[in-house]
């Protein structure tokens, strides 16, 4: 029965389906409950994302994420008021969701209140983790984690993922102040800040990207071989945005990581066409 439209349900729905993300093509083929499941954290990830690409004033924001923690920490003690949480906490138990795991989310998104810099790879990965791996971590278990090796491969996927996004987004971060790209790297192939703030394209930069998009493509290799061949069935969904998100990358590269003045993306169509072959197929 459908549910209604102001349920819980209907509203994670609506915020998951609202993004157009790789994710929620990978969900469209899992059974019900754990498509319920991942919906409802999908959609937690994206309020609190929401809240500091949306809300200009930091302060307004750095109270709003306060605010999200004190509703997890409610809601773990059975009182949800969020419709998120309500979604949510009825399917956490079976899923093995804990508390710890969704304020470890709100962190990362607070790191972007206070840091718009990472001075070397190592402070990039401590960010990557709150914000991706934890990500794949809890996406893993709704999926249907057996051997505990998958949690290995669900962090290291969610940091490609997360890589991938910073190379796409290197433009419209910069619009914001924001540069991922650590500052080492930056100096190492003599690409200036500023530039990347004015959206200055150059060969350096050309080459910067190709060192990043590279490192990207070595941690998808890493990730998929750490994924137990036990667990490869119901890892499927991640397997699907892994192909997903290798295709993105991939065009990016074509396009020589033109990324300061536009947002190459894959269509709706060749998300699903991508997502169905990994189903049926097994393949990218």
């Amino acid at each position: 029965m459908p549910a209604p439209a102001s349920s819980p349900q209907a509203y994670v729905q609506q915020k998951a389906a609202a993004s157009g993300s790789s994710f929620y093509y990978a969900f469209l083929f899992l059974p019900p409950e754990r498509r319920a499941a991942i919906t409802a954290f999908y959609a937690f990830c994206r309020e609190v994302d929401d809240v500091v690409d949306e809300v200009s004033d930091p302060g307004v924001a750095a109270t709003k994420l306060a605010w999200w923690q004190t509703e997890v920490a409610r809601a773990f003690e059975g009182q949800p008021t969020h419709p998120v949480m309500q979604a949510l906490m009825p399917l956490a138990p079976k899923f093995g969701i804990e508390a710890r795991q969704l304020l470890a989310v709100i962190e990362g998104c607070q790191m972007d209140l206070t840091q718009t810099r990472y001075l070397d790879f190592a402070a990039l990965e401590k960010y990557c983790h709150l914000v991706a791996g934890v990500v794949g971590e809890v996406s893993a278990r709704i999926f249907g984690q057996t051997a505990p090796q998958t949690t290995d491969y669900a962090h290291k996927l969610g940091l490609a993922f997360q890589l991938t996004n910073i190379i796409r987004d290197v433009g419209e971060d910069a619009r914001r102040d924001r540069i991922y790209l650590p500052v080492n790297e930056l100096q190492q192939f003599d690409v200036k800040a500023h530039e990347i703030l004015k959206g200055v394209y150059s060969e350096r930069f050309e080459a910067l990207m190709r060192f990043q998009a590279e490192r990207a493509q070595r941690l998808y290799d890493e990730a998929l071989a750490l994924l137990p061949p036990q667990d490869r069935r119901s890892q499927k969904p991640g397997l699907m945005m892994a192909s997903i998100y290798r295709t993105l990358l991939h065009e990016i590269e074509r396009d020589r990581f033109h990324v300061l003045h536009q947002r190459i993306a894959l269509t709706p169509l060749r998300k699903l066409w991508l997502a169905w072959k990994m189903q049926a197929l097994g393949r990218f």
